[in-house]
């Protein structure tokens, strides 16, 4: 009975050796085993399939805390949005291709975070606003440069874009890849026209962001991204301008949306011209004023005389509602008191120029 038990416990113990051995060369296997790009962006915190409309919380949240959101700034995103429109023609000129032209998102980011997140290779475009005197970024990546080279270059549609990586980008490459972004540029400058005149040149082309730091890394950035597709090719340009860049015209982005045309609508404003030149208005002739105690008015009764300090002769003002118009002289013409304008009208505090074209438009005529 021992022997048999002790055999029993024998064989119970090589069963567990066995196993263990079975695990650890298991384990060996997964240590060596090589991670993807997936796995190794997950561990990183880059999961591209993460909505970056997620709310951050935590440290993520407490360390994004200062960043400026766009959404204060309203009217940047309708000038992407023009960007958007002009973009989509421009391209499908210059590629004679059908191309859409998409805006994916407008975020605040940090410069140095954004300038460790870019997937390499790609060509950063620095770009300088000759207005403004200062510097932006505009990113393409290998997908759209390889995507692009070959529908200008007569690919075939259907097959899939090499991307042929490990090696700089050629002249050609460069050149074809700098035709398409100074497009994309004028375009900018065309979308930013209504609000302020800018020009956006090239001022060099990198593909190593070291060489592309126009920014102290902490600085926070407003990050635009564009989807550009050619029927099954396509990628991405990312438009990145630090909140430095767009001061100069903060009080136009701050400005409400309010219509197609930044609402500026020449039909309304010659509308709204004509109803206010056909308005009635009520005008005064002020002689005088002068302040009284209010004891000494509750006490007028009739009979009582109330002496101005003026003369026939000094001229009186005319008024309509809080605003002084100009100044006249009083007179009579038969048994009507009259006004004679002396001088011309005070100069108006808002701008008289949809009136005055609306004149010039009806002399015209």
């Amino acid at each position: 009975m021992a022997n048999e038990t002790g055999n029993g416990d024998g064989g119970g113990l090589g069963d567990d050796w066995a196993a263990m051995l079975e695990a650890e060369a298991g384990g060996g296997d997964t240590a060596g085993r090589v991670l993807n790009q997936d796995e190794i962006d997950s561990l990183l915190g880059f999961d591209a399939s993460a909505s970056s409309s997620v709310e951050l919380t935590g440290v993520r949240a407490l360390i994004n805390s200062a960043l400026v959101s766009y959404e204060r700034l309203p009217m940047l995103e309708i000038a992407f949005d023009r960007l958007v429109r002009l973009a989509t023609t421009t391209l499908r000129n210059f590629t004679s291709d059908n191309v859409e032209v998409s805006l994916d998102s407008i975020t605040s980011v940090r410069f140095g975070d954004y300038l460790n997140s870019i997937p390499l290779p790609a060509i950063l475009s620095v770009i300088k606003a000759e207005e403004w005197d200062n510097f932006g970024l505009l990113t393409v990546d290998s997908s759209l440069i390889y995507s692009m080279i070959d529908v200008l270059l007569g690919g075939r549609r259907g097959t899939s874009v090499i991307r042929v990586d490990g090696r700089p980008y050629t002249t050609i490459e460069m050149a074809l890849a700098r035709r398409m972004i100074e497009h994309i540029l004028d375009d900018m400058r065309k979308a930013f026209e209504p609000l302020a005149q800018v020009t956006f040149k090239l001022d060099r082309m990198e593909t190593n962001p070291r060489f592309a730091a126009i920014s102290r890394p902490g600085n926070a950035a407003i990050l635009v991204e564009l989807r550009i597709d050619m029927d099954d090719r396509g990628g991405k340009i990312e438009i990145m301008l630090p909140y430095a860049t767009i001061e100069p015209i903060r009080e136009q982005l701050l400005q409400m949306y309010m219509g197609e045309k930044f609402g500026r609508d020449p039909i309304w404003e010659g509308h709204l011209a004509t109803e206010i030149y056909a308005a009635d208005t009520e005008i005064s002739a002020v002689l005088h004023e002068l302040e009284l105690p209010l004891s000494k008015v509750l006490k007028l009764a009739e009979g009582d005389t109330i002496m101005f300090d003026r003369a026939p002769s000094d001229p009186v003002t005319l008024r309509c509602g809080d605003v002084d118009l100009t100044k006249a002289v009083m007179g009579h013409i038969g048994k009507n008191v009259s006004v004679r304008v002396t001088r011309p009208l005070n100069p108006p505090k808002v701008t008289m120029a949809a009136f005055e074209a609306m004149e010039e438009s009806a002399e015209g005529k």
